[in-house]
C-alpha cells in the first residue's frame, strides 16, 4: 500500500487538512512562549521502521517537520518531553493492548528507542508509557507541572490513537493544547483527517509547524483562518 503523505507531499497534504478542519479553527488561541512545552509522541524506530507490526507510514513523511519542532523549542529555551511505548518482554504489564494488538513494543530493545534523528538530548524527559495516553499510569502531569507548563504542542505517531488520547487528557486537565496537522503521522488519510476533525471540535487549537514555530519564536504573523463561536 501507497503511503497517504510523504516528506513531498506533506506540504499540499496539509493545507488541503487545514482547509476540512478551517470550520472549527480558534484563530484566537495562542501558546504562551513562557508557558508551552513540546510533547513527541512515540517516535520510535518500533513505528516508524518498515517491517515492524505497526509500522506508521505517515510517520516518515513528518519526521523532518517533528525534528523542526524540537530544534525550534530547544532554540527558544522551551522544554522538549518525549514519550516511548513499551512493554515488557512477557506482555505482562499489556492488559488489554495484548489482547487488541498482536506485536508489543519491547522495552530495552533497539526498536524501543527514540528515532536517532531526534535522540533526547541529556536530560530531556523522557515518559515511558504503557497505554495510549502519555498520562495515564505515568509521571507526565507531574512533570509538566514541575516545569511550569501550561500549553503543550502534541506531534509524533499514531495521529487517530496515542496522539489524539493524550490531547483529549491534556485537554482534561485544563492544558491549552496546539496540534499541528503537519508533525503527527498515521497509517491512512481517513483516519488522521478523523483525529484532526476531532481534536479541532472540543479538544485543541489544530495548526501547523511553522505556525508553532513562529509562535515559540515570538514572530508569529495573525493567523488567518476563519473563526467559529464556542
Amino acid at each position: 500500500m501507497e503511503p497517504y503523505v510523504t516528506v513531498e507531499t506533506l506540504p499540499e497534504r496539509t493545507r488541503a487538512w487545514m482547509q476540512r478542519v478551517r470550520p472549527y479553527h480558534r484563530p484566537d488561541l495562542r501558546p504562551d512562549p513562557s508557558a508551552v512545552a513540546l510533547l513527541v509522541i512515540d517516535m520510535q524506530r518500533f513505528f516508524l521502521e518498515p517491517g515492524s507490526p505497526s509500522y506508521t507510514c505517515g510517520g516518515p513523511a513528518v519526521l523532518p517537520t517533528v525534528k523542526r519542532l524540537i530544534e525550534a523549542f530547544r532554540a527558544a529555551g522551551r522544554p522538549v518531553v518525549f514519550t516511548r511505548h513499551v512493554h515488557r518482554a512477557d506482555g505482562s504489564d499489556a492488559g488489554i493492548l495484548g489482547w487488541w494488538w498482536r506485536g508489543m513494543c519491547v522495552e530495552g530493545t533497539p526498536e524501543s528507542e527514540v528515532h536517532p534523528e531526534i535522540a533526547p538530548l541529556p536530560g530531556e524527559p523522557v515518559i515511558l508509557k504503557r497505554r495510549y495516553s502519555a498520562f495515564a499510569n505515568t509521571d507526565l502531569e507531574m512533570v509538566l507541572r514541575g516545569l511550569g507548563v501550561r500549553d503543550l504542542t502534541i506531534c509524533g505517531v499514531m495521529t487517530n490513537i496515542c496522539c489524539e488520547t493524550t490531547a483529549r487528557d491534556a485537554y482534561q486537565r485544563d492544558h491549552r493544547v496546539f496540534f499541528p496537522a503537519d508533525a503527527s503521522g498515521c497509517v491512512t488519510e481517513e483516519m488522521h483527517v478523523a483525529s484532526l476533525l476531532n481534536l479541532a471540535f472540543g479538544f485543541a487549537c489544530v495548526t501547523t509547524a511553522d505556525q508553532v514555530i513562529a509562535w515559540v519564536s515570538g514572530a508569529a504573523p495573525p493567523p488567518t483562518a476563519g473563526h467559529r463561536e464556542a
